[in-house]
């Protein structure tokens, strides 16, 4: 894959003993969030860091705890606001942002991307989309059972580039 994306852009790699898992990476417009996981420690998100820092955006980590990977709990869906599960309501790297906290028995629909002005959400979350269209942008619910099945959500099927 390295090959054909260098055709598009500079690749850049995170080192041993460094460590940055996809779903542990948020972006926030020109901001970036890395959660700090199981699968993303310390060192790897302070390359990652200083690779986005060249290319003019701003990084902070956040510890992501219990939990697959930061973005089963937290997302960006436009307009300087931020879904996310009860755990980080309060988290103090994600102040200045509005929040649409998700329902628990609803935690699943956290994993929302937005995608061309397009919120793409997990079918069968009544609450959580209707905090959703608040924000006036259309809704695509996607069937997931299968891939949840895995632990899998929206954002572990997409790759944005």
């Amino acid at each position: 894959m390295a090959p054909v994306l260098a055709e598009f852009r500079k690749i850049e790699h995170i080192r041993a003993p460094g460590t940055v898992e996809g779903g542990d990476v948020l972006q926030a417009d020109n901001h970036f969030f890395i959660g700090l996981s199981e699968r993303t420690n310390k060192e790897g998100a302070g390359q990652l860091g200083r690779i986005l820092e060249s290319f003019g955006n701003t990084w902070a980590t956040v510890e992501v705890g219990a939990g697959l990977h930061f973005k089963s709990s937290v997302n960006y869906v436009g307009k300087n606001t931020l879904l996310v599960t009860a755990d980080f309501t309060d988290c103090e790297q994600l102040s200045g942002y509005d929040k649409i906290v998700v329902a628990k028995a609803e935690a699943y629909a956290a994993n929302t991307l937005l995608v061309n002005g397009h919120l793409l959400t997990p079918a069968g979350f009544p609450v959580t989309r209707q905090k959703l269209e608040a924000l006036g942008f259309e809704i695509i619910e996607l069937e997931t059972s299968e891939v949840r099945k895995m632990d899998g959500g929206l954002t572990c099927m997409s790759i944005r580039f």
